[in-house]
């Protein structure tokens, strides 16, 4: 490694964690509650790249349904708790995403930028015997706004300059991300862009300078060579 690569901010569903569908069944579970249909395919059409709150609000304001501020926290509330009955029934992590992430935190600092909740995110990483890790971690509500805004992946990479007392440069630093409005995101903050086909095909991944299946078919020598090559 020619050591370009300086820092890497993870998504976190999608990336480290497969729990998009079981988003999606909370989702359909607690809406069905109210008589509301969300089909996989709108969810991840349309939906996915919100956060919950964000979510709800898209989801009302597409089917002119009125919903006061009260109803749609509520809604969220109670989706967040059938979410933990999912996560707790199953593996959630994707295959090689500890081995790829143990390696990436012992060679440069490493953040998660996310519209999960950050609960969710401590209890999975924690499981995992991960969540040290992890330089800084920013999730939904950390940021006025949400991903495509920029805001979450500079306020990671702001905390990982800061955590690790180094001058990161985002032109040597790589998000890595599961769709085109995370990668929205991290282009933004000045990051280079990875993307991994968990959740979309390839072509959808725009933005993307380098497609993976996932963390277990990247390297680190890959990303390092990234970095380095806009930047001889």
């Amino acid at each position: 490694m020619s050591g370009a690569l300086q820092a890497i901010v993870f998504d976190f569903d999608g990336v480290i964690a497969d729990s998009e569908p079981l988003h999606l069944r909370a989702f359909q579970q607690t809406l069905a509650e109210d008589q509301i249909e969300l089909t996989g395919r709108d969810y991840y059409s349309r939906y996915l790249g919100y956060d919950d709150v964000g979510l709800v609000q898209a989801l009302a304001a597409d089917r002119g349904m009125a919903m006061t501020d009260r109803e749609i926290t509520a809604l969220v509330a109670r989706k967040g708790v059938r979410l933990q009955e999912l996560l707790h029934d199953g593996h959630v992590i994707f295959p090689g995403a500890i081995e790829f992430i143990r390696a990436a935190a012992a060679a440069v600092p490493i953040a998660i930028a996310s519209g999960a909740l950050k609960h969710e995110i401590e209890e999975i990483t924690e499981a995992a015997g991960i969540r040290a890790l992890f330089g800084a971690i920013v999730s939904s509500g950390d940021t006025p706004q949400s991903k495509p805004s920029p805001a979450p992946y500079l306020l990671a990479f702001a905390r990982l300059r800061q955590v690790s007392g180094q001058d990161l440069d985002p032109h040597r630093s790589v998000a890595i991300e599961d769709s085109r409005w995370g990668l929205e995101s991290a282009h933004g903050a000045g990051l280079r862009c990875v993307g991994v086909t968990s959740s979309y095909p390839a072509a959808e991944l725009v933005g993307a300078e380098l497609v993976v299946d996932g963390l277990n078919a990247l390297t680190l020598a890959a990303l390092d060579e990234l970095c380095a090559n806009h930047h001889a």
